[in-house]
């Protein structure tokens, strides 16, 4: 299907015009307002929702879940959100009273009613309580400055490999079983959250590890393999190029290469780079290589989409359109078309906002569908109803705040709205 912004002249940016900035608003709040009296469950954590917002009845609850919805309704707070507070506080307090390993520190992957249902401690989740802790503490809850200290310590003693310069997987409860496989998702969730909490504490030890983060996996792996970005890899940081292909649909870690995390990396680079100074030349260079290859692999021209996952070769493997890739585009195109410039950027921004309206933005029951066939029709398997609000809320935020700022220190600043400063 072709565009309709295809062609001609494209005049001011979206992220310029005030009608624009009002529908991303708008569309941000339509977001919270579906979770926010949903979600909650009294028994502790958040309900996981169906598509026409009702309770799925799912037994587990999972540390990214709450650490999630902790961070969006933090800056729900900040926006001045009425009710925003009290979904702050249910969060943190699953995260203290359940979520918490009270005996060797860190928190469960997830808890049901009876206690762990997986005890393991993920690296993944535990990024997220960073994020978490920084959100909170930005919004001025009382416990989020507790949390965020609590959540880098444990990153210290726990995950932080010092000589790889990268984070370690996984551990057993106890933090015994150090698993040998390393990946890249957690690593790029770290960077964006060491990059949040270097904005409550000034320390610039979290900075400069998300940079090295960013060099090793972009720079170094990344570049080295045609900008087709290596998600899995062996003890000692060798890509893994055959891993999962028995499983190659696992929710976290199919197999090949993941299309939305290329473009997440693009602006994670960029925002990097702008919170650093300007300083690296290669980070615009391999934000501008990672969108352009995402685009050119994965993107659908005919029908709209991006294919969730490329083998080595950049062929689509699984053909499904999942939501999130479409969210990370529209973060990615929209700090692209504010540094690089180039027009090319502002067009797939409008493209991709074009294509989650007509696709998958529920205009009946509210939120976003999160997996499309390669049709673009809803489906179901590896994901079920509409659990998460991170992603959505966070592509009708990014436009809005300048790019050398994070969400919430952007917001609580007053940058909100003003895509520049």
């Amino acid at each position: 299907m072709t565009s309709p912004i295809a062609d001609g002249d494209l005049g001011t940016r979206w992220s310029q015009r005030r009608a624009h900035q009002r529908w991303l608003h708008d569309h941000a709040i339509s977001l919270l307002d579906f979770y926010q009296h949903r979600s909650i469950d009294p028994d502790g954590g958040f309900f996981e929702l169906e598509d026409d917002g009702s309770r799925r009845p799912t037994a587990a609850r999972q540390l990214f879940t709450s650490t999630r919805m902790v961070h969006v309704f933090g800056i729900a707070e900040l926006l001045g959100k009425p009710g925003a507070r009290a979904i702050v506080d249910h969060g943190m307090r699953h995260l203290r009273e359940a979520l918490a390993d009270r005996e060797h520190g860190g928190w469960y992957w997830s808890v049901g009613a009876d206690g762990p249902v997986d005890a393991s401690k993920q690296h993944y989740g535990h990024a997220f309580a960073i994020l978490a802790g920084a959100t909170a503490s930005q919004a001025g809850h009382p416990d989020g400055p507790a949390l965020l200290e609590d959540a880098l310590a444990i990153h210290e003693q726990r995950f932080w490999d010092e000589r790889a310069g990268a984070a370690r997987e996984s551990f057993a409860a106890d933090w015994s079983a150090p698993e040998a496989y390393r990946g890249q998702n957690g690593n790029m969730h770290l960077t964006e959250a060491l990059m949040a909490a270097f904005e409550v504490t000034g320390d610039d030890v979290l900075l400069e590890r998300a940079h090295r983060i960013a060099d090793k996996l972009v720079n170094g792996a990344a570049r080295a393999n045609g900008w087709r970005l290596a998600e899995h890899y062996t003890q000692t940081w060798e890509i893994d190029f055959g891993y999962n292909r028995e499983d190659p649909f696992n929710l976290f870690r199919p197999y090949g290469s993941t299309t939305g995390h290329w473009l997440e990396w693009a602006r994670l680079v960029l925002q990097l780079w702008e919170l650093r100074g300007r300083a690296d030349a290669w980070m615009p260079e391999a934000a501008a290589r990672l969108f352009d290859r995402a685009v050119q692999d994965g993107w659908d021209a005919r029908a709209g989409g991006f294919c969730f996952t490329v083998d080595w070769d950049g062929r689509p493997f699984n053909r499904d359109r999942y939501w999130w890739t479409v969210t990370e585009a529209i973060g990615a195109a929209s700090f692209l078309a504010r540094i690089d410039g180039d027009e090319r950027f502002e067009r797939q921004y409008r493209r991709f906002w074009d294509y989650a309206d007509r696709c998958l933005i529920d205009h009946e029951h509210g939120s976003w569908f999160h997996q499309l066939t390669p049709e673009n029709r809803p489906t179901r398997d590896p994901w079920f109803g509409k659990p998460d609000v991170y992603h959505s809320f966070q592509a009708c935020l990014v436009p809005l705040i300048p790019t050398d700022v994070g969400l919430a220190r952007g917001v609580r600043d007053g940058w909100y709205g003003r895509d520049e400063r």
